[in-house]
């Protein structure tokens, strides 16, 4: 039994290391990290040791200073002591032996692995770090919620807080003129059998323009819009466009990235009484998006977005509601989350971005083979891997428009641009097939529609500044990146998201994840293509909360 235990103690401590040894610098050897785990806390060595970890932790000492340690055991008469020099940085594998090491040892002694040494304990020092270590991680931090001024020219001294009515108007000048530009348009001749590989297919092309031309009533479209309320608000000088429907009862505030057009089908499916849950819908464009004022400031980002909602959530009187984002929506409603917690009943995204760390790290090397031991489905499985293939692969694939819109915003194109993304984000598949699958999932009015958003009022430039203000240098150090996410939170998974984020990789920052499902169909635009199945996902999330 004596070896037997001795044995498993050392494979554990080898294990570890060898996992660790590719991304960590300093690992103590085997035989020091194996006396560790004989070492009597009378000693002193392990405060010694868990103080300086939490120095490493803090950066207060440097990894490059030669550090070492020079032990001795005699295992039959004496404790492990320290004799001299100083201590090396204790990382990861240290703390699984400190933990191991005092939760097993009084086991060992019982079973007289070592026969003349005593129990050891943590000391009520000891304890009260480790208290505060939990409780300190158990806190709810916010972001402050800050200010900023995004209109043109100076501050003034007071600030117009009033709502007013608001309808998208469109001149026949600017019909005219839009019909001229495509009268004009030229195009290059596509490379046979290219399909949407090389992007919007112009042989396609010309039929889209040709029914944009002849066909596509704008007026009409803009109706539509009168069926749902459309006020204007004015928040830290950028007037910004929100649409509510009448209904009542609970709140849910959407956000749109890419496409911020108002699917109707959206709001029926919401603000009908579904098991009664009825919802008032609060659906606000991002400043520099369709109808609302963009920034006349560098530095607008997600965080900025986030402080200019919550004030129209103040000022439509709601103290509390529910957020529902994807694409930007997704970062400026946690954004939201995280200024003031105690607003938000709930979160629901459909799309998460994890965190980057030595988890997820474990999860792509022994995911494919073990995907329990890293808290991964069997539907995370066929969905991540493999991993080049199906996330960087296509990634680098579908992310130039991203690097384009994140470092030179300023650039033409409309139609095909924004068309091409319908088509490639609802179903990469789509890239091989002529039409480019864009009627599998719309139809060409709410496609064109959504064009003429952006044709209308000329915000395809601004809308591609918010990129490149949110990566302003490194995203990793943004204050929201180190704050976790506590509010109640639901994740709807859907196939064909750009990336697939596992639940346990969503867990390291949303910390409160009441709901998380695998959607059976669709893709990145899912308010705008699966909108029934959005809306029931999330209606069972906010049951679930409300714990109907």
């Amino acid at each position: 039994m004596r070896n037997m235990l001795l044995d498993c103690l050392l494979c554990s401590t080898t294990a570890v290391e060898g996992i660790l040894s590719p991304f960590v610098i300093d690992i103590y050897p085997v035989a020091n990290v194996f006396d560790l785990f004989i070492a009597d806390s009378r000693s002193g060595l392990f405060h010694y040791h868990l103080s300086t970890f939490l120095h490493d932790l803090k950066g207060k000492l440097k990894r490059r200073e030669p550090r070492y340690i020079e032990t001795h055991v005699d295992r039959r008469n004496s404790p492990l002591e320290l004799r001299n020099g100083k201590t090396p940085a204790v990382i990861i594998s240290n703390v699984f032996v400190f933990l191991f090491s005092y939760i097993l040892q009084g086991n060992i002694l019982q079973f007289g692995c070592l026969p003349k040494a005593t129990p050891n304990r943590l000391s009520s020092g000891s304890w009260g770090i480790l208290a505060y270590m939990v409780q300190k991680r158990r806190q709810v931090k916010s972001i402050p919620l800050g200010e900023g001024w995004w209109g043109a020219g100076e501050k003034p001294l007071s600030e117009d807080d009033q709502i007013y009515p608001f309808k998208v108007q469109t001149s026949d000048e600017e019909i005219e003129d839009l019909h001229e530009r495509i009268d004009r348009t030229r195009y290059a001749d596509p490379l046979e059998d290219s399909c949407f590989q090389y992007g919007f297919n112009s042989t396609h092309l010309k039929k889209v323009v040709s029914y944009w031309r002849d066909t596509f009533d704008w007026k009409s479209s803009t109706n539509a819009f009168s069926l749902m309320q459309d006020w204007m608000c004015t928040s830290f000088t950028c007037d910004h466009h929100t649409v509510t429907t009448r209904r009542f009862c609970l709140l849910c505030s959407f956000t749109a990235g890419l496409a911020p057009s108002m699917s109707s089908t959206e709001f029926c499916l919401l603000t009908e009484n579904q098991d009664g849950v009825v919802f008032e819908v609060i659906c606000p464009s991002i400043p520099g998006y369709a109808f609302s004022e963009a920034s006349h400031k560098q530095g607008f980002n997600s965080l900025a977005a986030a402080r200019i909602f919550l004030t129209l959530m103040e000022r439509l009187g709601f103290s509390q509601f529910y957020l529902q984002g994807g694409d930007w929506g997704s970062l400026i409603t946690t954004n939201m989350s995280q200024m003031k917690p105690q607003c938000v009943k709930g979160l629901h995204l459909n799309m998460c971005m994890s965190n980057k760390g030595f988890k997820v790290m474990l999860s792509l090397i022994i995911g494919p083979y073990l995907p329990f031991l890293v808290g991964l489905s069997q539907e995370d499985v066929r969905r991540l891997f493999p991993f080049f293939e199906k996330n960087v692969w296509e990634i680098l694939k579908e992310s130039g428009y991203f690097h384009i819109q994140a470092t030179k915003p300023d650039t033409a194109g409309l139609a095909a641009y924004i068309l091409e993304k319908f088509s490639t984000w609802t179903d990469n598949r789509n890239r091989d097939l002529e039409d480019g699958g864009l009627e599998r999932k719309f139809s060409l009015d709410d496609l064109l529609t959504n064009v003429m958003i952006y044709w209308t009022t000329g915000s395809i430039v601004s809308s591609m500044r918010f990129y490149k203000e949110n990566l302003k240098g490194n995203p990793d150090n943004r204050v929201d990146a180190k704050t976790g996410i506590f509010v109640p939170t639901g994740l709807a998974a859907f196939p064909n998201e750009l990336l697939h984020c596992p639940k346990s990789w969503a867990q390291i920052r949303y910390r409160n994840i009441q709901s998380y499902n695998y959607m059976p169909r669709g893709g990145h635009f899912a308010a705008f293509e699966e909108p029934q199945l959005l809306a029931n996902d999330f209606v069972q999330f906010v049951k679930k909360v409300e714990k109907f």
